[in-house]
């Protein structure tokens, strides 16, 4: 193992250096000049009154489309991170032209950045012993498909990166203040009973108090850790990925290739800084979770050895979604799910419910006080097609915050169910209605939905979870749980188009308009406003449930005190790199012909006050 940190020879926001902490604390101004011998960060040009409230905030999309040209399919070489600044975006909402995006390297002058300008191909590969493999970033396959970009709760000095092509693996680090990479990782391949070798960081996540990354290995069907360190001043000094810590929910797992680091130089010059510890000695690969279920059904003998109301059919992990206190509860593909605690090593289960209880693909938890909110959605498989999904639960944190060792009974205690849609598909756990709904995913013909992104008002009253395929909002109210206030994306509220329309795309004629196929969401930090993940007409995954016409970042205004809202802006991006994809199939909805290739399936909102 080697956690390789800046040299004390050069001065970098990262450093030990004890001349630097000197000047620093001997400098009036530090704050505003930044730090000595390097290019401070971009001016913060996002500063606005709200009231007596000072705002300056970013809105940050992934964008999962190429950034290399000549790929032969989707989401699979490089993608595109757009970060805009909040005085931009006021100014485009008040109508005085579209925001420019923030460039990423000290050359740059705008954005959108490439994911090999901010972790370059040249970075090398090292193994947990801190030998080189041999291997660069660019050496390596499947590094694309940007499907997530986290921050850091605890500071919002850093996000965390998703890379999501299956077989690839890659997890990254950024500082939010100059947009340079700190830490990349490959996360672990391993093998299970039901498929070969793989791996894939589907989404990653900081725990609360910023101390851990928390990264689902979708196709590795585990739970993987990294865990942080900092300095006085939250900065990270040491980021280590550790193997012992790894929660497997797979059938007969076992580790094919470890996870490694990568070590070099970002684009502003500065070394990255990484390791990996452990040996998987500690790593729970076991089948069995401590009530002596299978973690995934068919592990036993027989069917008492699977988990009772359904089980758990398909361990894919979602979101593993951390909560107060070290809690996780982790989403799964075929439904039920594992409620975890990552204080301890390995992560262990301290609870568990079959998926006719909690149902499949749930993506978005919201933690509001002491409850956590928890949706599902469609399947991102082929079946997702005919799939309809859209149901929210809510599960009291203080009964999972259990002494050492100790654990929950099955199916207990049983969580609230908020909402579920009455149309709901008899699919991913649920028991009743019809076995599917094939009407397609076009909006005004299908019926269909899909709840995927969700994001509490900053006072915590009120949650707002989208419907991807319908394209509107479904909020409740965190106080007594009451719901069913909905708005569309797709109207301004007097039945005018919404700003999706003026965004959309207009190269295939068969495309419709105005559709903003919306996807993961946050809230700003002012209150104003929701900015919400907005898809393109070639969604790189879950193209069934997904396809839409004005990809970017949509910004929702915020009504009647954020119980309703109204699509305002798109931040709109674009992506028309040539390709050698001969042909787009999109099931449901139309087979785009056009050249728009981006698809922004995350959004995170940088409080720049916090660290100014």
């Amino acid at each position: 193992m080697k956690i390789l940190l800046p040299s004390s020879s050069f001065f970098g926001p990262h450093s030990y250096s004890l001349v630097f902490l000197l000047a620093f604390l001997l400098s009036s101004d530090h704050i505003a000049r930044g730090v000595a011998g390097v290019t401070p960060p971009p001016p913060r040009r996002g500063k606005k009154e709200v009231g007596k409230k000072e705002v300056d905030y970013e809105v940050w999309g992934s964008d999962q489309s190429n950034s290399v040209p000549g790929q032969s399919a989707v989401g699979v070489r490089g993608g595109y991170l757009w970060v805009w600044d909040s005085a931009s975006i006021e100014s485009q909402i008040n109508g005085d032209g579209d925001a420019t995006p923030l460039p990423c390297s000290p050359e740059a002058t705008q954005g959108p950045c490439d994911l090999f300008e901010i972790f370059p191909t040249n970075l090398a590969q090292m193994n947990s012993d801190g030998t080189p493999t041999g291997n660069t970033l660019g050496d390596l396959p499947s590094v694309g498909r940007w499907h997530g970009v986290r921050k850091d709760p605890s500071s919002n000095k850093y996000v965390l990166a998703s890379i999501f092509a299956r077989g690839g693996g890659y997890v990254g680090i950024i500082d939010t203040r100059t947009k340079e990479a700190i830490a990349l990782f490959r996360v672990t391949n391993f093998s299970f009973s039901d498929g070969a070798g793989d791996r894939s960081v589907h989404m990653g996540f900081w725990s609360v108090d910023g101390s851990q990354c928390i990264i689902a290995n979708l196709h590795g069907k585990a739970v993987e850790r990294i865990n942080i360190e900092r300095d006085w001043n939250g900065d990270i000094t040491s980021a280590y990925f550790d193997t012992d810590a790894s929660l497997g929910l797979g059938k007969n797992m076992a580790v094919v290739e470890p996870a490694t680091y990568f070590e070099g130089t970002n684009a502003y010059g500065r070394q990255l800084i990484g390791g990996v510890r452990g040996n998987y000695q500690a790593a729970d690969l076991q089948d069995f979770t401590p009530n002596g279920k299978c973690k995934e059904n068919g592990c036993g003998g027989g069917v008492e050895d699977d988990g009772s109301a359904g089980g758990r059919l398909n361990n894919l992990p979602i979101c593993p979604v951390p909560g107060q206190e070290g809690l996780l509860y982790i989403t799964l593909a075929g439904g039920g799910m594992l409620i975890g605690d990552t204080t301890s090593t390995p992560m262990r289960i301290v609870a568990e419910y079959g998926n006719n209880i909690i149902y499949g693909a749930g993506c978005s938890g919201v933690e509001v006080g002491s409850k956590m909110y928890m949706d599902s959605g469609v399947s991102a498989s082929p079946a997702g097609a005919t799939q309809s999904n859209f149901a929210i639960w809510s599960f009291e944190n203080t009964d999972y915050l259990l002494g050492a060792g100790s654990f929950q009974p099955e199916n207990s205690p049983m969580p609230v169910l908020i909402f579920e849609d009455p149309g709901n598909t008899a699919t991913l756990g649920n028991l009743n209605g019809p076995s599917s709904v094939s009407d397609g995913q076009l909006p005004g013909e299908t019926v269909r939905r899909d709840s995927h992104g969700a994001t509490p008002t900053v006072d915590g009253k009120y949650v707002h979870t989208v419907d991807r395929i319908q394209g509107e909002g479904y909020v409740f109210n965190t106080r007594n749980n009451e719901g069913g206030f909905t708005y569309s994306l797709r109207t301004d509220g007097k039945g005018n188009p919404s700003a999706c329309e003026a965004y959309s795309v207009r190269d295939d004629e068969n495309l419709p308009s105005n559709d903003p196929a919306p996807d993961l969401t946050e809230s700003t930090p002012d209150g104003k406003y929701v900015a919400i993940a907005f898809r393109g007409p070639v969604p790189v995954s879950v193209s069934h449930s997904a396809q839409g016409s004005c990809p970017g970042v949509g910004i929702v205004a915020l009504k009647q005190g954020g119980k309703s809202g109204e699509l305002v802006t798109v931040l709109r991006t674009t992506n028309t790199i040539s390709d050698n994809v001969e042909s787009i199939t999109i099931p449901g909805g139309v087979d785009y012909v056009g050249a728009e290739r981006s698809d922004v399936h995350d959004t995170t909102v940088i409080d720049r006050t916090l660290f100014r």
